[in-house]
């Protein structure tokens, strides 16, 4: 499956309503470790399709970012059942971004 880029307009549908769990990646174009971040969370899109991965630039949609109370970025989360599991800020190898699935 393909990364979605996630807005405010199909957050509930996206995030809010799937049955399936959900890998956030709050990122921006300007944030050196969310470059990093980017093609390790795009493989595991590709690679798991019991999953949703879905993309949130904090400088578009910052609603969304003050809604997860986003401090600081790279950060990913984890949602099932509309419910946030796991969180975790900055850069993450791909190994420790499967741990939190």
């Amino acid at each position: 499956m393909s990364v979605i880029k996630i807005t405010k307009d199909n957050y509930r549908q996206e995030v809010l309503q799937s049955d399936k769990p959900v890998l956030l990646d709050f990122w921006a174009s300007w944030c050196g470790p969310c470059r990093m971040v980017s093609p390790i969370v795009d493989e595991i899109a590709q690679e798991r399709g019991d999953i949703k991965v879905g993309k949130i630039n904090v400088d578009e949609e910052p609603e969304l970012a003050s809604q997860f109370r986003i401090m600081s970025i790279p950060t990913l989360v984890v949602i099932k059942d509309g419910q946030v599991v796991t969180q975790a800020v900055g850069a993450r190898p791909k190994s420790a971004i499967l741990s939190m699935l």
